[in-house]
């Protein structure tokens, strides 16, 4: 999976090839693609070009591709591009790996619908491998761009055969090779095929002018133990593992987009922990963030205490204000400013507005009660003239 091959092909020659669309008696229409190349155009004209390859499967109005493939990779943005570009296609893409699938054949592989690794071909993994010519500032750029790169990939493979992320890029580091029956049981493929009639992978490739670690499945360690797993099937043509591939990538950034997470790198478990916890909030009957601003929730029973208490308060307020009222009277009385006959009315008065009344009181002369009034002197008030005056605001009697 690197950005230039090490050995470039010496001269031209057919990089990929379509057969005749076919039709089926339902109906249906087929097309086979063989893939036998490196991936990438290179200076000779070699090499299989991202950009002829999807303008030409975009062109086919097929119900199935059947692509088969023998490559050792090549240019790991042109592999992304392939792949794509199979997956956007209204058909079944039905993969069969005749040969080798490494580096970024093998990500073109992971197209399929379904995946078949034929007899004796292989399929490998990598990290992606460049070169930069510059300071510490461009190797440190260049480096940035390989780990998502190899982020892209690992996604890739996850997408298929779960496990997350960081699983992949382990056996990627490693440079893991696999069978064509380990491939099957570590859930990068679908079946593995080992009848008589099987195609007869005879395009050959150097791998050692590739810069791999390994120059094959036969001189690579066998992949870890944790990656395989237990097939339904150990035999030549079953089925272990058949998944329609979809975008999860595009439904990953779907989910993080809707969710209103900043991280667009963020992990599973993290875009999960957020999915759970807007569930949550739906789940809740009145959620705090679907009220109208300055409304609260609460409890039904603690909204009912709250009335109680506020029925209450406002009864207690009735008593106090009761009582005050009483007192004014009461005061008014001993201090001989109005007389017991009108007590009731100075009362009502005090119901109808208290501070008014409590000034008209406060005017009043003092211990005029009960010696009969003959006249007042100026700027004294008597008890009538008080109550007239509290009553009607003024003290101005009409003739």
């Amino acid at each position: 999976m690197n950005h230039m091959p090490k050995a470039l092909a010496a001269a031209p020659k057919e990089w990929f090839r379509f057969a005749a669309v076919a039709q089926a008696a339902d109906g249906a229409t087929s097309a086979d693609v063989y893939i036998y190349d490196q991936i990438g155009e290179n200076w000779w004209g070699g090499g299989v070009s991202a950009k002829k390859f999807a303008e030409q499967i975009d062109a086919l109005d097929v119900d199935t591709i059947r692509l088969f493939l023998n490559s050792p990779g090549g240019a790991a943005w042109e592999g992304l591009t392939i792949m794509n570009a199979l997956r956007r296609h209204r058909a079944r893409v039905e993969v069969t790996v005749d040969g080798l699938a490494a580096s970024a054949a093998s990500v073109i592989t992971m197209a399929g619908d379904h995946i078949t690794m034929n007899r004796g071909s292989m399929l490998m993994i990598h990290d992606a491998w460049g070169f930069a010519i510059g300071n510490a500032t461009d190797m440190e750029e260049t480096a940035g761009i390989l780990g998502k790169l190899s982020d892209s990939y690992a996604d890739s493979y996850a997408a298929r055969a779960g496990h997350d992320r960081a699983h992949w890029r382990e056996l990627m580091k490693a440079e893991t090779w696999f069978s064509a029956e380990e491939a099957v049981d570590a859930g990068l493929a679908d079946t593995w095929d080992d009848a008589d009639d099987a195609a007869d992978a005879a395009a050959r490739f150097d791998l050692s002018t590739f810069g791999f670690a390994y120059a094959g499945r036969a001189h690579a360690p066998a992949p870890p133990v944790a990656v395989i797993k237990t097939p339904d099937s150990t035999e030549p043509g079953g089925t272990n593992r058949k998944e329609n591939v979809v975008a999860n990538d595009d439904f990953k950034a779907g989910l993080i987009e809707r969710l209103g997470m900043t991280d667009a790198d963020a992990s599973d478990e993290a875009v999960l922990a957020a999915l759970d916890e807007t569930l949550a909030e739906q789940a809740d009957p009145t959620p705090a963030a679907q009220l109208p601003e300055g409304v609260v929730a609460i409890d039904a029973t603690a909204l009912a205490e709250l009335r109680s208490q506020a029925a209450q308060g406002v009864q207690a307020l009735a008593a106090q204000t009761k009582d005050r009222r009483e007192r004014i009277i009461s005061d008014a009385l001993a201090s001989g400013r109005i007389t017991p006959a009108s007590k009731d009315g100075f009362r009502e008065l005090l119901d109808a507005d208290e501070e008014r009344t409590v000034k008209a009181l406060a005017a009043m002369v003092p211990n005029t009660v009960p010696v009969a009034e003959v006249g007042h002197a100026v700027g004294e008030v008597s008890a009538d003239d008080a109550l007239y005056a509290a009553a009607w605001g003024t003290d101005e009697k009409e003739a």
